[in-house]
């Protein structure tokens, strides 16, 4: 089996226990030579600054090729582009752009009046700087707010032709999930690259409550796996088992990138990585 490139998404810190977090996840998975690592905005841009500040540390630090998520929430179009130009100010040139997640207590989406209405505004206003190689979300299970069965193919293409260079999926179970989407993507002469995201699962209960916020299926044969690992205390095993064979039924079907959420826990991610032969010792010297 060809080994994978492999990424990672972190979350930025909100106090100073997270950012420690934060540094050990980094340092630990920094080894594994990501072709990238994205670091997530919060709900509402409630994170932005952090967002920001953590972006430009791992650059600096580690030397990583680091993707910052920019969104359209809560901000002007200045404002938004501000931020995107002090990325490319500090050598950070990848950006992960998302119509994001409306603030809490609002209960769908309202534009910002004077920023931009949707990711497609974003995306060609970005790429219009021509500073950026721009990555967006994918969804191979229906997006909640998915107005028809094509819509998520629909809205992905029309991302692409805006100027977006990739896509990274949104988490999901089995690999003909992906499959299915990736063929359907292809059909509708979507040429660009489509990069699993792989979430290994650290709690079944919580992973099934982000699930159906995000309109990711659950097959029932995994939550009968996981009913069962978890009076034998042995969900870790379960988890790392799972993520390995889904990556590698990817794999085989010719994926060769892999997108791993961490939730800014590294030991999953790690031993799965090693699982598929991403060998940590090649590349140590490296890491600063």
């Amino acid at each position: 089996m060809p080994t994978p490139c492999v990424s990672f998404e972190f979350f930025p810190p909100k106090d100073i226990a997270g950012a420690f977090r934060l540094s050990d996840t980094v340092r630990e998975l920094a080894p594994l030579d990501p072709s990238f690592v994205s670091v997530t905005y919060g709900a509402g841009g409630t994170t932005r600054a952090l967002t920001h500040d953590a972006v430009t540390t791992i650059h600096k630090r580690y030397g990583l090729n680091v993707a910052a998520h920019l969104t359209c929430v809560d901000a002007t179009r200045a404002e938004t582009l501000e931020i995107a130009n002090s990325y490319a100010e500090a050598g950070v040139t990848e950006i992960v752009a998302l119509r994001g997640d409306p603030p809490k207590g609002q209960g769908a989406f309202v534009p910002h009046p004077e920023g931009f209405a949707n990711s497609i505004e974003l995306i060609e206003a970005l790429a219009e700087t021509g500073k950026f190689n721009i990555r967006v979300g994918a969804y191979p299970d229906p997006h909640p707010e998915a107005a028809s069965d094509t819509a998520d193919v629909d809205w992905l293409k029309r991302k692409i032709d805006a100027g977006a260079n990739s896509a990274i999926t949104q988490f999901f179970f089995e690999a003909e999930t992906y499959f299915r989407f990736r063929d359907k993507c292809e059909k509708a002469g979507i040429a660009a690259a489509i990069i699993p995201g792989i979430l290994p699962i650290e709690s079944w209960s919580g992973v099934k409550k982000f699930a159906a916020t995000c309109g990711a299926k659950v097959p029932g044969w995994l939550d009968d796996a996981f009913e069962k690992a978890g009076r034998d205390g042995r969900e870790d095993l379960l988890s790392v088992a799972v993520a390995a064979e889904l990556c590698s039924e990817l794999i085989d079907g010719g994926v060769e990138d892999l997108h791993f959420y961490t939730l800014n826990k590294p030991q999953l991610t790690r031993d799965i990585a090693h699982a598929l032969g991403v060998d940590p010792k090649a590349v140590l010297q490296n890491v600063a």
